[in-house]
């Protein structure tokens, strides 16, 4: 479930990231696409209003002083392999996917020239960033849609194929604002992978190499099913509820890290890992999660 093009980054965030104020986390896409020579695509595919959330973002990059800035707007699946698009990603160092409607990014982009352009150009070391659907598009399993607030069942949730920049994981987005602990529990306990992302909004989850690093005012959820000791999805029906025994949380605000190989937070303060941190201080560290 590591990021399966080592040399690139994801920049994936929960929704409603600050384009006014400080602008950290944008600023930090910047930054790592290359700063004040950063060349940067703009992705408008997921929205129905283009030219509205393309201008929005050319304002908030430029004011960062980014010179270097495309919008490319693929209305239809043929818009995927068109020349003019294909140059610009080739080019640049950072492209932003914005929100709206993750299935439109699929149906026009998945399996297109510019879906394998995106894929090759990661593996080379450009930034890839996704705000709402273009961070629940990043798996090769999305939420499409699904009921919140509300406790798991196998109903609330519809999953598709997403455009797989980090494979074996679920993501889900605008997270504790909108209470979707129940559907990210729905999702993962569904597919066959043990571990899901939780994303706040203006916060971050970064990807580099094995290690999720978080930026922002909220907080990253880790769900990790790994080691669960009981699920009784076998056994009821797509409207009863789900049971859930022995789940891993991890609750992690902006500066802690977490390692996707072992599965282990790593403490803001410095690298130890929050288990062996505990082990030190002779106290346990897992937090069961019992739903049903």
């Amino acid at each position: 479930m590591a990021l399966s093009e080592s040399d690139g980054q994801l920049v994936i965030i929960g929704g409603a990231e600050d384009k006014e104020g400080d602008c950290k986390i944008l600023r930090e896409f910047i930054r790592r696409a290359g700063g004040l020579k950063a060349q940067i695509v703009v992705m408008t595919v997921a929205t129905e209003m283009p030219r509205e959330v393309g201008d929005d973002y050319i304002r908030v990059f430029e004011r960062l002083g980014v010179e270097e800035i495309q919008i490319i707007d693929t209305l239809y699946r043929e818009d995927a392999n068109a020349p003019r698009a294909l140059e610009a990603i080739r080019k640049a160092t950072g492209v932003f996917f914005t929100g709206g409607d993750q299935a439109r990014i699929t149906s026009i982009l998945k399996d297109t020239e510019i879906d394998r352009l995106l894929h090759k150009r990661l593996s080379e070391g450009i930034v890839i960033a996704g705000t709402s659907a273009g961070a629940a598009m990043m798996p090769d399993m999305m939420i499409v849609e699904g009921d919140s607030q509300t406790n798991p069942r196998v109903e609330i949730v519809k999953m598709e194929p997403g455009m797989g920049f980090l494979p074996g994981v679920v993501i889900d987005q605008h997270f504790a604002e909108r209470g979707r602990i129940g559907r990210l529990l729905s999702a993962i306990a569904q597919q066959p992978v043990t571990l899901g992302f939780g994303i706040d909004e203006n916060t971050a989850a970064i990807v580099r190499d094995n290690e999720l690093e978080v930026v922002g005012e909220g907080a990253v959820t880790v769900v990790d099913m790994a080691d669960i000791t009981y699920s009784n999805l076998s056994q009821i029906l797509r409207d009863e509820d789900l049971a859930l025994c022995g789940v891993k949380l991890h609750i992690l605000p902006h500066g802690y890290r977490f390692d996707l190989g072992s599965k282990m937070p790593i403490l803001a303060e410095d690298t130890s890992t929050v288990e062996q941190k505990s082990q030190e201080n002779g106290q346990a560290t897992e937090i069961p999660v019992i739903i049903g």
